[in-house]
């Protein structure tokens, strides 16, 4: 049922008048009417109120199926740049009451986490823009260094701030109860070669062997002796892995990350052409990204739009999506490097 019959039918089991509940919620009598028409929609504030004055829960007051209100909420979170403190209020309660009830708890618990760190990340955007006006208000500012590093994800200095200790533990225990996630050794191995231990990533490497069976395993070999300064016995890993993967399009982007960490830029754009090509539909916009930002760093400001020009058309064709932050933010990146050029 739409949400203006089921306000309509609530208001009319209550046996209470436009009026009264007008009153109720601080709107005018031509606003309920205009809900019940189905004219206008409630503001989204005043859904909660709502929700407590008729005593449903919001699943009833919209009339949707705990299904349709968990992919409401994830499409929330992907199409919108910041939710409002209602919809943020709304998403949480809401989450929190699928949980205690046990319906999808570990997936509710994971969407959980996507809100905050959607909320964070844009947060993250706004302390960025005030850090960077106070140092071009005041280059002297030194405080304001620290929180745009902050803000930016930056390098850190300290290492017992940017080491990731607590990440390794938690996954070194996940993986003693859970020794077939191969997802999990994936995240395991990445923290320990970015600390630089060595040891354990060979160990670890050894564990993971006995589950997996696709380019990863070359690809991590290789990474090791790469991080340990190895590169040529590093890439004639890779050289093999290239041709036993070569229709694999993660393995494409694997070596595609290699080139572009080790400044290959032309390689590296190449590469992650290829990775596009060999990638089945739908396709996704980290290849486009990546030659973006490659373009950025070599000053090519009209080459790095067109790349994000292909994501964008890219976003149409193979996910239908052409409004929400998913486009937008690439048409901000757009602007920006426009501005840049033009700087």
């Amino acid at each position: 049922m739409e949400i203006t019959n089921k306000l309509k039918s609530l208001r009319a089991a209550r046996g209470i008048t436009q009026e009264a509940l007008a009153e109720a919620m601080g709107v005018s009598a031509q606003a309920v009417s205009k809900w019940e028409r189905g004219t206008t929609m409630p503001d989204i504030s005043l859904l909660p109120e709502l929700s407590v004055f008729f005593g449903v829960s919001l699943d009833e007051l919209f009339g949707l199926t705990e299904e349709k209100e968990y992919d409401r909420i994830q499409n929330v979170i992907w199409d919108k740049r910041l939710l409002s403190h209602a919809e943020f209020d709304q998403a949480e309660r809401w989450l929190n009451e699928k949980i205690a009830s046990g319906y999808r708890a570990a997936e509710c618990h994971r969407l959980k986490a996507d809100l905050y760190n959607h909320q964070a990340g844009f947060l993250n955007m706004l302390a960025e823009d005030e850090a960077k006006a106070a140092l071009i208000l005041d280059p002297n500012c030194s405080g304001a260094h620290g929180e745009l590093n902050t803000a930016m994800h930056g390098f850190i200095p300290d290492w017992c701030v940017r080491n990731h200790r607590k990440e390794i533990a938690f996954y070194q225990s996940f993986i003693a109860e859970h020794p077939d996630d191969w997802r999990a050794y994936m995240w395991l191995l990445d923290n320990l070669l970015d600390d630089g231990r060595f040891e354990e990533a060979a160990e670890t490497i050894e564990g993971f062997v006995r589950i997996n069976d696709t380019y990863r395993v070359p690809y991590y070999r290789g990474l090791l002796l790469w991080y340990q300064g190895k590169r040529a016995e590093a890439h004639k890993i890779w050289d093999k892995m290239n041709e036993d993967y070569a229709d694999d399009w993660c393995c494409w982007a694997s070596l595609g990350d290699v080139a572009a960490m080790e400044q290959r830029y032309d390689d590296a754009v190449a590469i992650y052409r290829k990775c596009i090509e060999t990638q089945p539909s739908p396709k996704y916009t980290d290849g486009f990204e990546s030659i973006a930002q490659i373009f950025e760093i070599k000053g090519d400001y009209a080459a790095a739009i067109s790349a994000l020009e292909e994501e964008l058309e890219l976003l149409k064709q193979e996910w239908n999506t052409t409004e929400g932050e998913t486009a937008d933010s690439v048409r901000r990146e757009i602007e920006r490097l426009r501005s840049v050029a033009k700087a």
